[in-house]
């Protein structure tokens, strides 16, 4: 890792990594990811043991684009969680582990993760 990134972010990603080594998406149970950018919140679905994407979701998505504009970031990242678990569940997929990503489970992190069990998935 450069010595020229930001501290906080650095540190973020010091944790990320300290984290994976205990979280690992089966075929059972795949890995529900999250990535929260300054503007948007990107969330998907991994099998890590074959290194494929099953499902994605972000503010990005066309199915997102086409919902009401939503009143914040926490209130967009409650309808990602909610379109992740949808489009899990038309997969198949109702378990799933949890990776914050080394984001602090708080705010729009909290509310995508809440929102998608509320919507179905098990984790």
């Amino acid at each position: 890792m450069a010595n020229n990134m930001n501290p906080r972010e650095l540190a973020r990603l010091k944790r990320k990594k300290r984290i994976r080594k205990n979280i690992e998406g089966t075929q059972e149970r795949p890995r529900l990811c999250v990535f929260r950018s300054d503007k948007h919140i990107y969330a998907q679905v991994i099998q890590d043991d074959q290194g494929i994407t099953l499902v994605s979701a972000s503010t990005l998505s066309p199915e997102y684009r086409e919902m009401e504009k939503p009143a914040g970031k926490v209130e967009a990242a409650k309808r990602v969680g909610e379109l992740i678990a949808r489009k899990a569940k038309e997969k198949g997929i109702s378990k799933v582990v949890f990776d914050r990503s080394g984001y602090i489970y708080h705010g729009r992190v909290q509310a995508l993760a809440d929102a998608a069990r509320q919507a179905g998935l098990d984790f």
